[in-house]
């Protein structure tokens, strides 16, 4: 072999290889510097159904929120499960009747139980009770206004529960 086709070979096997690596190059850049495809799972939505009151012998008794996969035990301990001595051969469940023009359904603070009236905000336990020894010695209340009158409730309180509490006769 001549010196001039020799030197042709090498050119032609040195060009194939560097053609060969910066092919390799490439491909790997191409393959390995995409980020990897990451798929987010949601689950759907739940359906809402209702406000339901728990209350009764449940730990934290109150208005829950039903959706269409909940269950009453889901409900019960959502409401921080039974008290002690339960009977549970007596649950009732309440579903407050919606209003379609979005109203506030409000407690009638003339016969609601303590519980019902704890679920207010800014009531407590004790505001609660006194709530109700109130309406048991001076009678029903005759208008909203006249809760400011209960020991303890403050102006502020009574802002923030005035557009959920009514009274009936």
């Amino acid at each position: 072999m001549s010196s001039g086709a020799s030197r042709r070979l090498w050119i032609f096997i040195t060009a194939g290889l560097l053609t060969v690596i910066v092919a390799g190059v490439i491909i790997m850049i191409v393959r390995f510097s995409r980020s990897p495809i990451i798929e987010i799972s949601l689950p759907p939505p739940q359906e809402y159904l209702a406000d339901v009151v728990v209350g009764g012998a449940v730990n934290n008794p109150g208005i829950y929120t039903l959706y269409r996969t909940d269950t009453i035990v889901g409900l019960l301990n959502a409401a921080g499960g039974l008290t002690e001595g339960a009977d549970t051969t007596k649950i009732i469940l309440t579903v407050p009747y919606q209003v379609r023009n979005e109203e506030v359904q409000k407690i009638d603070i003339n016969r609601a139980e303590s519980w019902l009236l704890e679920a207010l905000p800014g009531i407590g336990a004790t505001l609660a009770q006194r709530i109700i020894e109130y309406r048991e010695q001076y009678g029903p209340f005759q208008n909203i206004n006249e809760i400011t009158r209960v020991k303890s409730m403050t102006l502020n309180t009574y802002e923030k529960i005035k557009d959920y509490i009514t009274v009936t006769d």
